[in-house]
Protein backbone atom coordinates (compact mmCIF):
# COMPACT_ATOMS: atom_id res chain seq x y z
CA UNK A 1 0.00 0.00 0.00
CA UNK A 2 0.82 3.96 -0.85
CA UNK A 3 1.98 6.11 2.22
CA UNK A 4 2.04 9.32 1.72
CA UNK A 5 3.67 11.62 4.69
CA UNK A 6 3.43 15.71 3.89
CA UNK A 7 5.59 18.55 6.09
CA UNK A 8 6.71 21.94 5.45
CA UNK A 9 2.96 23.61 6.53
CA UNK A 10 3.09 26.26 9.15
CA UNK A 11 2.29 30.09 10.45
CA UNK A 12 3.52 32.79 8.07
CA UNK A 13 2.63 36.38 6.98
CA UNK A 14 0.68 37.60 3.58
CA UNK A 15 3.03 37.55 0.92
CA UNK A 16 5.47 35.01 1.95
CA UNK A 17 6.42 32.00 0.48
CA UNK A 18 6.29 28.46 1.86
CA UNK A 19 7.07 24.98 0.65
CA UNK A 20 5.11 21.39 0.97
CA UNK A 21 6.76 18.47 0.27
CA UNK A 22 4.83 14.96 0.10
CA UNK A 23 7.14 11.99 0.51
CA UNK A 24 5.53 8.38 -0.92
CA UNK A 25 6.03 4.94 -0.36
CA UNK A 26 5.30 2.51 -3.38
CA UNK A 27 4.04 2.65 -6.70
CA UNK A 28 2.27 6.35 -7.49
CA UNK A 29 1.26 7.78 -11.13
CA UNK A 30 -0.80 10.66 -10.64
CA UNK A 31 -0.25 12.90 -7.25
CA UNK A 32 -2.37 16.39 -6.46
CA UNK A 33 -2.50 18.60 -3.42
CA UNK A 34 -5.67 19.06 -2.11
CA UNK A 35 -6.95 21.90 0.55
CA UNK A 36 -9.79 22.22 2.95
CA UNK A 37 -10.81 24.90 5.25
CA UNK A 38 -12.90 25.11 7.70
CA UNK A 39 -16.41 25.14 6.50
CA UNK A 40 -15.45 24.55 2.93
CA UNK A 41 -15.52 21.47 0.72
CA UNK A 42 -11.89 20.03 -0.03
CA UNK A 43 -10.71 21.79 -2.96
CA UNK A 44 -8.07 20.60 -5.51
CA UNK A 45 -5.02 22.93 -5.45
CA UNK A 46 -2.48 21.44 -8.30
CA UNK A 47 -1.82 18.21 -9.85
CA UNK A 48 0.91 16.35 -11.93
CA UNK A 49 1.08 13.60 -14.20
CA UNK A 50 4.82 13.47 -15.03
CA UNK A 51 5.43 16.82 -16.45
CA UNK A 52 2.17 17.51 -17.24
CA UNK A 53 0.47 20.00 -14.41
CA UNK A 54 -2.78 21.22 -13.60
CA UNK A 55 -3.63 24.56 -11.12
CA UNK A 56 -6.71 25.93 -9.70
CA UNK A 57 -7.30 29.22 -10.67
CA UNK A 58 -6.96 30.49 -7.53
CA UNK A 59 -3.82 29.75 -7.28
CA UNK A 60 -2.36 30.02 -11.15
CA UNK A 61 0.88 32.07 -11.00
CA UNK A 62 1.25 31.73 -7.55
CA UNK A 63 1.84 27.70 -6.84
CA UNK A 64 3.98 25.68 -8.52
CA UNK A 65 3.51 21.85 -8.68
CA UNK A 66 6.88 19.94 -9.15
CA UNK A 67 7.22 15.96 -8.39
CA UNK A 68 10.94 14.34 -8.08
CA UNK A 69 10.33 10.88 -9.95
CA UNK A 70 13.55 9.54 -8.39
CA UNK A 71 12.86 10.63 -4.65
CA UNK A 72 8.93 9.73 -5.15
CA UNK A 73 8.02 13.13 -3.78
CA UNK A 74 6.06 15.93 -5.00
CA UNK A 75 6.08 19.30 -3.87
CA UNK A 76 4.09 22.65 -3.71
CA UNK A 77 5.92 25.48 -3.74
CA UNK A 78 3.26 28.66 -2.54
CA UNK A 79 4.23 31.82 -3.43
CA UNK A 80 2.70 35.54 -2.37
CA UNK A 81 0.51 33.44 -0.10
CA UNK A 82 -2.49 35.20 1.21
CA UNK A 83 -4.81 34.75 4.15
CA UNK A 84 -7.13 32.70 1.54
CA UNK A 85 -4.96 29.87 1.67
CA UNK A 86 -5.12 28.93 4.86
CA UNK A 87 -6.37 25.63 5.11
CA UNK A 88 -5.31 21.68 5.85
CA UNK A 89 -3.44 20.53 2.15
CA UNK A 90 -3.55 17.09 1.72
CA UNK A 91 -1.37 15.27 -0.41
CA UNK A 92 -2.74 12.32 -2.63
CA UNK A 93 -2.06 9.97 -5.11
CA UNK A 94 -3.81 7.71 -7.39
CA UNK A 95 -2.62 4.84 -10.26
CA UNK A 96 -5.88 6.02 -12.31
CA UNK A 97 -7.30 9.18 -11.94
CA UNK A 98 -9.77 10.08 -15.22
CA UNK A 99 -10.77 14.09 -13.33
CA UNK A 100 -8.06 15.25 -11.28
CA UNK A 101 -10.78 17.55 -9.53
CA UNK A 102 -12.51 15.08 -7.39
CA UNK A 103 -11.29 13.55 -3.97
CA UNK A 104 -12.38 10.21 -4.87
CA UNK A 105 -10.61 9.29 -8.26
CA UNK A 106 -7.69 9.59 -5.47
CA UNK A 107 -6.49 5.78 -4.14
CA UNK A 108 -4.57 7.23 -1.35
CA UNK A 109 -3.63 10.55 1.31
CA UNK A 110 -1.21 11.58 3.30
CA UNK A 111 -2.48 12.97 7.07
CA UNK A 112 -2.46 16.78 6.41
CA UNK A 113 -0.44 19.84 7.31
CA UNK A 114 -1.88 23.06 8.29
CA UNK A 115 -0.80 26.28 6.55
CA UNK A 116 -2.14 29.61 8.25
CA UNK A 117 -1.45 32.89 6.63
CA UNK A 118 -1.71 36.03 8.65
CA UNK A 119 -2.93 39.33 7.47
Amino acid sequence: QVQLVESGGGLVQAGDSLTLSCAASGRTEHMGWFRQAPGKERELVAAIRWSVAYYADSVKGRFTISRDSLKNTVYLQMNSLKPEDTAVYYCAAGLTVKVVTIPGQYDYWGQGTQVTVSS
